[in-house]
């Protein structure tokens, strides 16, 4: 496959972006701009999730979003993240005024079992949500031999 290099000289790291510099190249940023940030388009959002010897840590992107604006609910191994967006832009210039208005949901859920569920942990700072799931010691865990008929 021929790839174009990027304005920077670089080749695209993957297909995707090779179409994107198509595209971009084609049309005008007024006409991609619904397209480009498809991931508030879909109601999702990105996140990171680690684990270590003692526990489980999410950090999910959630820039725009206010505090008080997030909801967390941990329910039958589920913990479940959802935020609402309304987020209004005003650009003026010389002869015209432009608002862009985006409202909706967003929401992940993640199965995640063998947590301490009244010892979950959520801080928000800087548009990143840092949840932190504390697993239960490895004598607690229900495990039951199933029989063999």
């Amino acid at each position: 496959m021929f790839l174009l290099p990027h304005r920077n000289g670089n080749l695209p790291a993957t297909p995707r972006d090779y179409f994107n510099q198509i595209m971009r190249s084609f049309f005008d940023h007024d006409f991609l701009a619904p397209f480009e940030n498809i991931a508030a388009m879909t109601g999702s959002f990105r996140v990171d999730l680690r684990e270590t010897d003692n526990e489980y840590i999410i950090e999910a992107d959630l820039p725009g979003v206010k505090k008080e604006d997030i909801t967390l609910r941990y329910e039958n191994n589920y913990l479940t993240i959802a935020a609402q967006r309304n987020e209004t832009q005003e650009v003026k210039e010389e002869n015209y005024v432009r608002k862009e208005r985006r409202f909706g949901q967003l929401q992940r859920s993640f199965y995640v079992d063998n947590v301490i569920e009244d010892q979950i942990n959520a801080k928000f700072t800087d548009g990143v949500l840092t949840i932190t799931l504390p697993k239960k010691d490895k004598n607690e865990r229900k495990r039951s031999n199933i029989p063999i008929q």
